[in-house]
């Protein structure tokens, strides 16, 4: 999961080299912290949350073919 949203932030961003994923694992969900450039932040959240959104739906329908949840966090 970690390298999915990691290839997936890469893409989007200008400062690829800045992009850091962490991975918070608990027994049945793990949670994703996902860093970028503050120059950068918009274009990973996207208008009125839609690029967000559709990285957190990528991602949920990925960990629910391994049967657990995974949820995505954008920090700033």
């Amino acid at each position: 999961m970690k390298e999915l949203i990691d290839y997936i932030a890469k893409a989007l961003v200008d400062n690829p080299e800045q992009v850091t994923v962490s991975e918070i694992e608990g027994n049945r969900t793990s949670v994703l912290e996902l860093k970028v450039a503050k120059e950068d932040l918009g274009k990973v959240i996207g208008k009125q949350g839609r690029t967000a959104r559709a990285m957190r739906t990528i991602l949920s329908a990925a960990s629910a073919k391994l049967k657990k949840r995974s949820v995505l966090e954008i920090l700033e």
